[in-house]
């Protein structure tokens, strides 16, 4: 089988590509390396630099014809998204969609797509979202994943292409970029290698679903065979606070200081987690690994790439 990995030099795409290569799939990466590493891809792997919204794809589909398309790349910047919209909207639904219609054109199967359970949902007190919560996304990044949902659809119903959307917590692990806004693990763990205090906004008790990178990537890869056209959390079903992740860090690592505290970033959501009963009966997937299992790889990855 021939697949597709879009944004397969960024975080959680190169570690799933690492998985597809290892269970001997023929493997093709796009990738701009706006945020992806060219370090972070897959030799065995045939890579395009190029970016999602170029017509270029289309030619590109029509040369490797791959039979599933794993769609990681994205605008990743919720904040970017809030400030400029239209570029946000160009890559993450435009670009989205150039990558569908070429699936029809050129005879994909299957297009999974990474979705984002936090941003959906919203901010959903008391129990886990399921994926019956209702949309409620407050960011045009959380707008433009809940949009492509419903392309998913579209496409499906119109055109018989099957679609799996994995709606996922916070990932965090190995490859992870701490320069971003994305990542509190990486952000802290290079922070701490510098030795440089991490600054907690507000009271550090916001609570998130954190789930190991490597989790997700087998998630995705059970995606091949099952979750034809439904949506599906991705998470550990537990939080953590942003105290007990700089706790956990600090343990591993041996940072000695306690955390700087700041204000509150406005629009933060207090709590999200996520029910993953879905995916554990549907696709036959569980995580393996807690956040305190996870901070070990994924530190001693920091370790290495930092020099310490």
């Amino acid at each position: 089988m021939k697949a597709l990995v879009t944004g397969g030099a960024g975080f959680i795409g190169s570690n799933f590509v690492d998985l597809l290569v290892e269970n001997g799939l023929d493997v093709v990466v796009i990738d701009d390396l706006s945020s992806g590493k060219k370090e972070n891809l897959n030799k065995k792997a045939k890579f395009y630099e190029m970016n999602i919204t170029s017509p270029g794809v289309r030619d590109m589909f029509k040369a490797e014809k791959p039979e599933i398309v794993f769609h990681f790349a994205a605008q990743i910047s919720v904040s970017l998204s809030v400030r400029e919209p239209l570029l946000d909207a160009d890559v993450n639904l435009i670009g989205s969609i150039n990558l569908l219609q070429s699936c029809v054109d050129f005879g994909a199967k299957k297009f999974v797509f990474s979705s984002s359970g936090g941003t959906v949902y919203g901010e959903v007190p008391g129990a886990a979202a399921t994926e019956e919560n209702p949309f409620n996304p407050v960011s045009p990044y959380g707008i433009s994943k809940m949009a492509l949902e419903y392309y998913l659809k579209f496409f499906n119903s119109q055109h018989g292409l099957n679609f799996t959307s994995l709606r996922y917590g916070n990932v965090f692990g190995p490859r992870q970029d701490p320069h971003g806004e994305a990542g509190v693990v990486a952000i802290f763990a290079k922070a701490m290698f510098e030795g440089k205090t991490p600054t907690i906004n507000g009271d550090g008790k916001y609570e998130r679903d954190y789930v190991y990178v490597k989790d997700v990537a087998r998630a995705n890869y059970a995606c091949i065979e099952r979750g034809h056209n439904g949506a599906f959390n991705i998470g550990t079903g537990k939080t953590s606070d942003v105290n007990d992740v700089y706790e956990a860090l600090r343990e591993e690592i041996g940072y000695p200081h306690p955390a700087n505290y700041g204000p509150a970033r406005a629009g933060d959501l207090r709590r999200s987690v996520l029910d993953i009963t879905r995916a554990k009966n549907e696709l036959g997937w569980a995580p393996l690994e807690t956040l305190k299992s996870g901070i070990k790889p994924t530190v001693e990855f920091f370790r290495k790439q930092l020099g310490k």
